[in-house]
Formats: C-alpha cells, sequence, structure tokens
C-alpha cells in the first residue's frame, strides 16, 4: 500500500484530527479534575466547557471520517481504477482490480463487458475541494435478452456502507447542507481475455476508460 497516498484521503486527514481533538480531550478531563480536586469551581466550570466542545468536535471528526471512507479529493483528472481481466468461461470473467494507493481486489463478473460508476461530491463552498468515491462495478451483456434473464453480477465499493455520507445526506439533509451531489456517468468497454484498461475521472464528474493498445487490437478482433 501507498501510505503517502492513504495520508491524503479525506477519511484518513479527518480521522487523524479527531485522534488530535481526542488528546486535547482528554487533556482537559485531567485539568477538570485537578480543578475540582483543589477546590476552583469557577475554572472547572470553564474546563468542563471546553471538554464538552473539544468532545464534540472529536465526534464530529470521527462521524465525518469513517462517513468519508472511500472518497478521494478530485483533480483535473484522478485516475480511478486499473482493471485487468482474465476470461473463466464465456461469459464470466476474473477481474483484478488496481487503485492509485497501491491496494488491489479480485473480483468476478458475469457478461461481454464491465461496467464501472462513481459518485462525485461537490460543496457550495467554494473553498472545499470536490471528491469522489467509486460506487460499484457490474458486469455488462451485449444483448439485451441476456441483460434481463441471465445472471447478473454487481461488486458495491461503498467502504463506509450505510453510514457513507451521500446516504446520510439523502436521508439527512440538514446535517449536511453544504453538500452538492453529482453522479459521475458510468462508462463500460467490451471484455477480452488479458485486457487491460485506465479508469479516470474529469473534474466534470465524466468517466472516461482507456484500453492498452493491446487491449485496443483484441477488441476488433473479430470473433
Amino acid at each position: 500500500m501507498d501510505w503517502t497516498a492513504l495520508l491524503r484521503l479525506p477519511a484518513t486527514i479527518l480521522l487523524i484530527l479527531a485522534v488530535v481533538a481526542l488528546m486535547f480531550t482528554l487533556f482537559q478531563l485531567v485539568a477538570l479534575r485537578h480543578r475540582l480536586d483543589h477546590g476552583q469551581r469557577l475554572a472547572a466550570a470553564g474546563r468542563a466547557v471546553l471538554l464538552l466542545v473539544a468532545f464534540a468536535i472529536t465526534l464530529a471528526l470521527t462521524g465525518m471520517g469513517f462517513a468519508l471512507r472511500g472518497y478521494r479529493l478530485l483533480t483535473e483528472e484522478a485516475p480511478v481504477v486499473d482493471i485487468d481481466a482474465h476470461i473463466l468461461s464465456p461469459q464470466r470473467w476474473l477481474l483484478v482490480l488496481h487503485w492509485p494507493d497501491g491496494t488491489s481486489r479480485r473480483v468476478q463478473v458475469a457478461g461481454d463487458a464491465w461496467r464501472v460508476e462513481a459518485v462525485v461530491l461537490k460543496w457550495k463552498t467554494p473553498l472545499l475541494p470536490p471528491m469522489y468515491r467509486l460506487d460499484r462495478l457490474s458486469g455488462r451483456y451485449d444483448d439485451p435478452n441476456d441483460e434481463m434473464h441471465a445472471p447478473r453480477t454487481v461488486v458495491d465499493f461503498r467502504e463506509a456502507g450505510d453510514f457513507d455520507l451521500l446516504d446520510l445526506h439523502k436521508q439527512y439533509p440538514s446535517w449536511v447542507p453544504d453538500v452538492d451531489v453529482l453522479f459521475g456517468s458510468g462508462v463500460f468497454l467490451p471484455l477480452v481475455d488479458q485486457g487491460h484498461y485506465s479508469v479516470s475521472l474529469m473534474r466534470t464528474g465524466a468517466l472516461v476508460a482507456r484500453p492498452d493498445e493491446a487491449t485496443v487490437q483484441r477488441i476488433a478482433q473479430p470473433f
């Protein structure tokens, strides 16, 4: 894993700040206990206020950190995932996914093509940078009849589960009022054995998929 890339993730930054806030909270707790032991009621009241504020900040940072798991900052064009395809049987594929931070995952999909979808979060406050996360990967059939009746495969990439910031924004919009949600367009390409594909996300929210030269030649070969 690329630890420098991990330290640039919004969730990592927020959780590190939460740890700092927790240390400050514990310091205020010790100071409050010291004031109470020495009968300094007025000073203890001030420490109690600081303790409550620090504890609230700690909870807020921790919650935001967990809600933003899987999100990354969006630059002009951000690499989302690289995909290596290996055929298992007709319309059954093993895909090896490689993320920009160096982690990887192996999944199986059914179909004639793969499809990737991403979610982009833009903020109403212009100073905050947009963020994105890979939402799902699925298999896609060329024949609409297969699409309706053949086995479907969908891989969910929401690391935060039901605590994802997007779901929280839908259920409790008053909690995160500054979020402006934009769904990035999905993108798909035909699957070929030994195929290699790179998926990027434009700042506009549009996904772009590029096969390498060898994959382009395999796609162009007649069946």
